[in-house]
């Protein structure tokens, strides 16, 4: 279609905005601050983690025209409701959102009016996103052309003003495991979990501006992922970049939003809290926009409409509001068990899925998962409950945060090696998913 470069911008903006949430904003200029001169080799893992895991996300859900919903389907029907239910829970109003809201008030309101209150932040910040969610069609399109530009405006003037004048020598740290470490940072951003979430509602948009045929519809996913990838990669190695200017600036155990907002004082001056404080309530602002946006579109195909977008929109806004008054590491502990046990089973999902015919039965699929989620739980209770799972610790990669991966291969190449090929793996140009619309 002739306007198919102007649709994959629009739609790959609003995908960037929707991904860069607080998080991502703090995670780079930490990494950068411990890895100093070992830079390239940090943002590389970084860059790996933080931007290739959430494009093949996006590719894997436009392959199977679905959302994670459709990939949980092949363990079971039931295994996939209890997971997709539980994901848009913690990604969204028990965790993400109210994350932002909090994150909101004290990195962009507080520094600034540190008398007015949280609750108040609170209830004036899920109004503004309402405003965008109850409009359902035209979500892609706000965000996309109206909040997204002055995001990156923001950013881009934070990133030049650094490299033009360094805030300080870029050193040498000895980081150790720069690499290893990084891929770790970039996991902890959690947006493969979003970006399976996210592709409901950007492959419903694609859909929405007249791409009708399967592979139009992948091809301009996959053009508009690309363009939120590539602004992904340019913020974070931006901010990643001023970060290593920090190295001898600021003490070791220094927190990562005092970092932030000590290093943008320093890079802008004074001026630098006011744009740090648009940055971050457009960065937390999105992100809540597209969560609410999906959530509500899930919860109303699981209640097959009993309860509408708008009535789910809103409970979920009134929800993510009440905890979101609590502080940003409380939120963060809240849910931090749960995403231990949820991430690995939605990174398995997404591979099996690009693997298609590959995979040659469901079984293969089913066996691959539930051993990624029996161990995920284990190491998950061994970390809450320190030691008292012993044999983790004799996995390998368990050290770095990655125990279920071994088991996880072991179980996929044994069973499928060993159980007969059957066809019941997912058409590609299946159209029919629980998420959508």
């Amino acid at each position: 279609m002739k306007n198919s470069t102007k649709h994959s911008l629009i739609i790959g903006f609003a995908l960037f905005a929707m991904f860069f949430g607080a998080g991502n904003l703090i995670f780079p200029p930490f990494l950068g601050k411990a890895a100093g001169s070992s830079y390239f080799t940090s943002i590389t893992g970084f860059l790996l983690t933080g931007v290739g895991l959430p494009l093949i996300g996006i590719i894997a859900c436009a392959k199977i025209n679905g959302t994670y919903e459709k990939m949980a389907n092949r363990v079971g029907k039931k295994f996939a409701v209890i997971t997709s239910v539980a994901l848009i829970l913690v990604i969204g109003p028990l965790l993400a959102i109210p994350r932002t809201a909090a994150t909101t008030f004290e990195l962009g309101i507080h520094p600034l009016f540190p008398s007015v209150s949280q609750n108040i932040i609170v209830v004036l910040y899920f109004l503004v996103a309402l405003a965008f969610v109850l409009k359902p069609s035209s979500i892609i399109d706000n965000v996309g052309k109206i909040l997204t530009p002055a995001l990156l405006l923001m950013l881009a003037i934070i990133i030049f003003k650094g490299i033009i004048a360094p805030i300080g020598p870029i050193v040498n740290t000895s980081y150790k495991n720069g690499f290893s470490k990084a891929l770790i940072e970039g996991y902890q951003t959690m947006d493969v979990m979003a970006s399976v979430i996210f592709a409901g509602i950007i492959i419903s948009s694609v859909k929405a501006k007249g791409y009708k045929n399967a592979k139009d519809i992948m091809n301009m996913t996959i053009k508009s992922a690309m363009v939120a990838v590539t602004g992904l990669a340019f913020v974070y190695g931006g901010l990643m970049y001023l970060g290593t200017q920090s190295s001898t600036l600021f003490p070791q155990n220094i927190a990562r939003t005092d970092l932030v907002t000590r290093l943008v004082t320093l890079d802008l001056g004074s001026i630098g809290s006011v744009i740090l404080s648009l940055c971050v309530s457009l960065a937390c602002l999105t992100t809540t926009i597209g969560l609410l946006a999906s959530g509500a579109e899930f919860f109303t195909n699981l209640t097959k409409n009993k309860l509408s977008y708008k009535t789910i929109a809103v409970i979920m806004a009134v929800v993510s509001g009440l905890i979101a008054t609590n502080n940003v590491d409380t939120i963060v502990t809240f849910a931090g068990p749960v995403l231990q046990i949820l991430y690995p089973i939605v990174i398995v999902l997404i591979v099996i899925t690009l693997l298609g015919d590959k995979v040659k039965s469901n079984k293969v699929v089913a066996i691959t998962t539930y051993t990624t989620l029996i161990i995920s739980i284990l190491d998950t209770i061994n970390s809450v409950y320190a030691g008292s799972i012993g044999f983790i610790k004799f996995i390998p990669l368990a050290n770095a945060g990655f125990s279920w991966l071994i088991p996880t291969l072991l179980a996929f190449i044994i069973s499928n090696i060993s159980i007969n090929p059957k066809q019941d793996t997912i058409a590609e140009d299946d159209t029919t998913s629980a998420l959508e619309v």
